[in-house]
């Protein structure tokens, strides 16, 4: 059942004819906002992979536009609706047409509602309403009371199908291979692995080969029991941006030759041994525990260096590096790859993905400083003023 609490809430923007944002959050941390006008539902912003979806569904709905081709300032993507405002451009500049758009909103929109649909389902979820942005010029117009028919219908039928507990944002991953072999035919295997890499969501996956992602879900369910395949989360796939000219003041240009280190690791204690040899010797440090959140954070601080730990839940430090390096913001950024282990094959796959050099655990002041002013020579402060003994395994 979606909670009525939040039905009750849709039902009040149409009937006040709302102009405003619906914003709902829930109390595991997600959020979803719904841009109203004139009480009908314009768009909708948030979920889990907002980056993900948009590419997904221009590549759905406007295949003509090359979305990593686009010039885009990181002003373009700062705001909440930067998905929705890239739309109206695009619009503007004659490369999409109203009804592309009208598909990409609708779709936007269902897929946002059975996110809430199956949180609100297991967690509690709060709302408030805003006017901080009205949309003024929509470019579709969605009924709120057909939306909420779709997302009850929806989340009924993926219940009823048996995949309550399946989100369709996790990405799923063979674990099992020699078993699915011995369960499909050839041919069936193959696609399986040609597909099924870890790296397409249920989404991603469902839009590929141009089918619902309730069926394509519910035909990996059985794999899915049985442990042969394991769904994993993905972190999202930012746009990249391209950097605006220095138009810097002098004292802008001061505070910038502070080199900022940043360090990707779910381990306090190695974040912390860290950020007292950054911060001792007069650098900026940004701490980021949460690999889901890396890519985010690292695209909004440009980091001068990254120390990325290699083993951590969701996403590994080859993952994100992999990602990282298709950013073009971060095409020459020193990363180091932390790990506990010194193996030959983590050195080549590590530089495989692009990282720069290795940091092995445990971590000490003299073999942090010696990294950052290899990478950083002209900026690096030259006197270590943490004890060299300090040390933290992970």
């Amino acid at each position: 059942m979606v909670s009525n609490n939040v039905l009750n809430e849709f039902k009040t923007c149409t009937q006040l004819q709302y102009n405003g944002q619906l914003n709902i959050h829930s109390s595991k941390g997600h959020q979803w906002t719904f841009y109203y006008r004139l009480g009908r539902i314009v768009w909708a912003t948030g979920g889990t992979h907002p980056f993900r979806r948009w590419r997904r569904l221009m590549a759905q709905h406007c295949p003509q536009v090359d979305v990593d081709k686009m010039q885009l300032r990181k002003q373009d993507i700062s705001m909440n609706y930067w998905d929705y405002r890239l739309l109206e451009i695009l619009y503007k500049k004659q490369k999409i047409q109203r009804e592309q758009i009208q598909a990409i909103v609708e779709n936007t929109i269902t897929e946002l509602l059975f996110d809430l649909a199956q949180q609100s389902n297991f967690v509690s979820v709060s709302c408030d309403r805003n006017q901080k942005v009205i949309l003024e010029t929509p470019m579709s117009f969605t009924s709120a009371d057909v939306s909420m028919k779709q997302m009850l219908d929806s989340w009924k039928n993926w219940s009823e199908a048996g995949l309550a507990n399946l989100v369709p944002d996790l990405a799923p991953v063979i674990r099992r291979p020699e078993q699915l072999q011995q369960q499909v035919s050839p041919s069936v295997y193959k696609n399986f692995v040609n597909l099924i890499n870890g790296k397409s969501t249920l989404r991603d996956l469902a839009a590929k080969i141009k089918q619902n992602v309730l069926p394509v879900s519910r035909s990996l369910l059985p794999y899915v029991l049985k442990g042969i395949i394991e769904l994993v989360e993905l972190p999202d796939l930012p746009l990249a941006v391209i950097e605006s000219p220095n138009t810097s003041t002098p004292v802008q240009a001061k505070k910038s030759k502070v080199p900022v280190i940043a360090c990707v690791d779910d381990s306090p204690q190695v974040c912390k041994m860290l950020e007292d040899i950054i911060t001792a010797n007069g650098m900026k440090f940004i701490k980021i525990q949460d690999a889901v959140q890396a890519l985010p954070i690292l695209i909004q601080e440009k980091p001068d260096l990254i120390f990325l730990d290699l083993i951590m839940p969701v996403a590994s430090g080859y993952e994100i590096c992999t990602q990282l390096r298709r950013i073009s913001t971060f095409a020459n950024t020193p990363v180091v790859i932390v790990t506990g282990n010194d193996g030959l094959l983590d050195r080549v796959r590590a530089k495989v993905v692009g990282s720069t050099d290795f940091l092995t655990k445990p971590v000490t002041a003299d073999r942090v400083m010696s990294i950052v002013r290899k990478y950083l020579p002209m900026q690096a402060s030259s006197t270590v003023k943490t004890s060299s003994r300090l040390e933290v395994c992970h």
